[in-house]
């Protein structure tokens, strides 16, 4: 990765993360790494935990942000909630995997779309 694409990865997390508290999420970790890879968000929706994929795109010349999460992302991804919810073993709820996309614009805010239970 370059510094732009980590960048662009980082606003578009932060981005994700707004949008999320402003739905009313609470926000728990960011950027949670284990021996299986890294969890971009975690929150909790009221009695649900939610392991949240954020994708940042800067045009659609790669398709849609949930394009990009592949069966194999998607079973990482399991195995990365799994380890979460053993180390965390106080935050217990039903678990929802969702996709946030952002798009940044020229001018004004990120396009935001958020896929819930995405998988």
């Amino acid at each position: 990765m370059t510094a732009q694409t980590d960048a662009v990865g980082a606003y578009g997390e932060r981005v994700a993360m707004r949008t999320l508290a402003l739905a009313g999420l609470t926000i728990l970790d960011r950027n949670w790494r284990c021996a299986e890879g890294e969890i971009d968000l975690i929150a909790r929706d009221e009695r649900v935990i939610v392991f949240c994929e954020v994708k940042t795109r800067r045009s659609r010349w790669f398709g849609q942000p949930i394009d990009a999460v592949t069966p194999a992302r998607v079973r990482r991804l399991r195995g990365e909630a799994t380890a979460w919810l053993a180390a965390h073993p106080h935050h217990r709820g039903e678990v929802r995997f969702d996709v946030i996309g952002v798009w940044p614009q020229r001018r004004g805010p990120a396009r935001v779309e958020h896929v819930v239970g995405a998988f």
